[in-house]
């Protein structure tokens, strides 16, 4: 068994590191992965730098990054790494970006870091060891209320299938639309986490499920005391098509209004 507050310090090196070289390094050449989907030099150079990095610092410990692969998240243990969360927010000069890395084991995030460099502000955890934004201890909301809330969506597809997989998010927003204060979508499911986890938001939707956009907010959000499950009310893994974080008092609401 790994000791993740053992492992935190390489995490947290490693997320420097990659923040440093965003704030050094133009965007340069933008690669299309797809419709509307892409991806600077920045993304590659931080993933293959902190591919390298976490290689010699823990070489027994796997890798699966967003552009290159690798691991299986649901069975290695493995650092799990999204270089720049919210890419297209990046290149567009919003700052609602991120480096978020994590550390699963069997398949649960049991360490995670993610640091804004646009915004100077770094989230990280431990499992058993609490959550932290710059070195401040942060928890989840206590909301009851749907009407109190500022709730986000994750973005809309684009790409294949689309036009499909839209429908549903469409559905979430008219349903939570007339019911909670706000609804917001930023682009980054990273930071998303990590404002549930803060309190900053109340509760987090996302309809997709990529590791990489995940592991690490999932990790801080559990030691801040969010609850995470999928859209039926089951406990939240890989190969979920859901995740829904928030405290527990308001997330059986949430679920039952969009199943309503």
């Amino acid at each position: 068994m790994i000791d993740p507050a053992e492992l935190l310090p390489v995490a947290l090196e490693a997320a420097e590191r990659a923040t440093a070289r965003i704030r050094q390094q133009d965007p340069g050449t933008i690669t299309t992965k797809g419709d509307r989907d892409m991806a600077s030099e920045v993304d590659y150079a931080v993933e293959d730098d902190l591919r390298t990095f976490l290689a010699k610092e823990t070489p027994e410990i796997d890798f699966l990054g967003e552009e290159h692969g690798g691991a299986d998240p649901a069975t290695a243990t493995a650092w799990i790494l999204d270089p720049v969360d919210g890419t297209a927010n990046y290149l567009h000069g919003l700052p609602l970006y991120a480096v978020s890395l994590a550390l699963v084991e069997a398949g649960r995030p049991i360490l995670g870091a993610v640091f804004l460099p646009a915004l100077d502000q770094r989230y990280w955890a431990a499992e058993g060891s609490g959550a932290y934004r710059d070195g401040d201890s942060i928890s989840v909301n206590t909301t009851t209320r749907l009407e109190d809330a500022i709730v986000s969506i994750g973005d809309y597809a684009v790409g294949e299938g689309a036009e499909a997989k839209n429908r549903g998010r469409f559905a979430v927003t008219e349903a939570l639309a007339p019911r909670v204060q706000r609804i917001r979508m930023l682009g980054s499911a990273a930071i998303d986490l990590c404002l549930t986890a803060s309190g900053t938001l109340d509760a987090c939707i996302f309809l997709s499920n990529h590791p990489w956009d995940v592991a690490a907010g999932l990790a801080i959000a559990a030691e801040s005391g969010a609850m995470v499950r999928d859209h039926k009310g089951y406990t939240h893994n890989f190969t979920s098509q859901s995740l829904i974080a928030s405290s527990a008092p308001l997330i059986d609401t949430i679920i039952a209004c969009i199943n309503d």
